[in-house]
């Protein structure tokens, strides 16, 4: 494997492999438990992605509180306890270099639901009928 940038743009293999396996890892500390925060006692929190910098020293990890949570204190809590986390995080991943966290909100789940609005709109259905409804060239 080379060690020049891909060409498309998109993470490698790698950056999403070590991706995946620190949400893992933080899902798991989440759900023991184990961040001692009373902004975080109670709260379901659920870890959608992480995106690891090509240097792996840092990484986004995008998080969804549910039920209502409210989510920008949660947020100031991960944030105020990532050092306990990656902590944590490296007993169960090993890596040369244990990435700082930095925890943000998911927008991604709004941002379907407004699309998902958007498709049941009638106006879209109509239009998307007449796209169906017209004959294909060379029929």
């Amino acid at each position: 494997m080379s060690k020049r940038e891909h060409t498309s743009g998109g993470p490698s293999l790698r950056l999403l492999r070590v991706g995946e396996n620190v949400r893992h890892a933080i899902s798991a500390i989440m759900t023991r438990g184990d961040v001692q925060d009373p902004d975080l006692d109670g709260a379901s929190i659920t870890v959608s992605e992480v995106r690891v910098s090509p240097d792996l020293r840092n990484a986004t990890v995008f998080v969804m509180p549910l039920g209502g949570d409210d989510q920008g204190t949660i947020i100031k809590a991960l944030n105020r306890n990532s050092a306990y986390i990656r902590g944590e995080m490296s007993k169960v991943v090993h890596m040369k270099y244990m990435p700082r966290l930095k925890f943000k909100l998911d927008d991604s789940f709004d941002e379907a639901s407004h699309i998902d609005a958007l498709l049941k709109d009638p106006k879209v259905q109509r239009d998307i009928a007449a796209i169906d409804d017209t004959p294909e060239e060379g029929a």
